[in-house]
């Protein structure tokens, strides 16, 4: 499990940010960064830039994508 503080900690400038090749150009996505000085990732909203990331480790990530390709999520 990672630290919270060493998650927040970590640097993100100069960072080079991915939005998915799904994305239909509307504002409508996330962007993901990959951290290179943890086990974790940041997500942002592409249209509110400005507001910090989240961030969360590899593993919650891939359990999230999991559960929501396997139908496992509803929305609210």
């Amino acid at each position: 499990m990672i630290n919270a503080t060493k998650l927040y900690a970590a640097p993100l400038t100069g960072a080079s940010w991915h939005k998915s090749t799904y994305t239909a150009n509307n504002g409508q996505c996330v962007e993901l960064l990959p951290m290179t000085s943890l086990p974790a990732v940041a997500i942002r909203d592409s249209k509110n830039v400005q507001i910090p990331p989240i961030r969360t480790s590899n593993q919650s990530m891939r359990s999230f994508a999991d559960a929501l390709l396997n139908g496992q999520l509803v929305a609210a």
